[in-house]
């Protein structure tokens, strides 16, 4: 009598459960169906497609034809390190210390006297480093070439890459593209040794050496003294101009103060000839190209 009694109750009991987890189950599926429709919506550009033969075969042209110096890299290893930093991850939640593996296996050795940071003269830069032929920058090394100009970001659906949109440095910081950047930076500059030069663009509005970026925040932090012999600051103006700042006025003068307390043999020089020359190529009818 008393077990035909308690079968009914536990026979309800055991519905309202079925019935409760049914409920829970919908409501999570809708949160997290929303979550990723949200996360489909950013501001930056999506992935490229073909990412993974874009970095193999940049890799493959670094040791092969541009820089073989460097020796053997297993590429597809480097693509894999790369990939797992950021595939099936939240595009906002990933850090510096994720390409960890991947800066290990891209890694080389940057030679004596062929540093060259930047802020705004990225264009420049790259032409008169000529592909490691006379400078070697950030983006001329292994790691900064796979990745420049990319952009790249995960998702948690499949395949795991996000093709539409990635998120932007102002919608977070820790995405994947700027995570990236900011070890590669701090990697990079470790490495600076004997002379290292400093190539700052003196026509900007915002100030020649802005406190926010990436040189400031990531790599003059990083230089190592004793493997540093001389610094070396070129501020160059746009080819029309207009010269904002020079050599020790306005953010110039506090980027000297910098090398001063920190010890820094350094010297600085305003619209270096060589480099301008250079730029002339494409304006040799400009007034600032006629006295060279």
């Amino acid at each position: 009598m008393c077990c035909s009694n308690r079968r009914p109750k536990e026979f309800k009991m055991l519905m309202w459960i079925l019935v409760l987890v049914r409920i829970l189950l919908r409501v999570c599926l809708a949160s997290g169906h929303s979550e990723h429709v949200a996360a489909r919506s950013w501001q930056g550009q999506g992935t490229q497609h073909n990412l993974e033969e874009i970095i193999i075969g940049r890799c493959y042209n670094y040791i092969r034809v541009i820089n073989p110096t460097v020796g053997e890299k297993n590429c597809s290893a480097i693509w894999e390190a790369f990939q797992k930093a950021f595939v099936y991850k939240d595009p906002c939640n990933v850090s510096p210390t994720d390409y960890e593996a991947f800066i290990r296996l891209a890694f080389h050795k940057i030679p004596q006297n062929k540093a060259l940071f930047w802020e705004n003269t990225k264009l420049l830069v790259h032409r008169y480093a000529d592909k490691t032929r006379r400078m070697m920058p950030l983006g001329d090394t292994l790691i900064g070439l796979l990745a420049d100009d990319l952009d790249w970001c995960g998702q948690f659906d499949a395949p795991g890459i996000n093709f539409q949109s990635c998120p932007s440095t102002t919608e977070c910081e820790n995405n994947p593209v700027n995570s990236f950047w900011k070890i590669a930076s701090e990697t990079y500059a470790k490495e600076a040794e004997g002379i290292v030069s400093v190539m700052l663009n003196g026509s900007i509005s915002t100030g020649t050496f802005p406190k926010d970026g990436f040189f400031a925040e990531y790599e003059l932090p990083n230089w190592n003294k004793n493997k540093i012999s001389e610094v070396r600051i070129w501020i160059m103006d746009n080819i029309n101009g207009p010269d904002r700042e020079s050599c020790g006025t306005g953010t110039v003068g506090e980027l000297e103060d910098i090398l001063r307390r920190q010890h820094f043999n350094y010297s600085c020089i305003d619209n270096v000839r060589t480099v301008r020359i250079l730029e002339c190529v494409d304006f040799p009818n400009e007034a600032a190209c006629t006295c060279i």
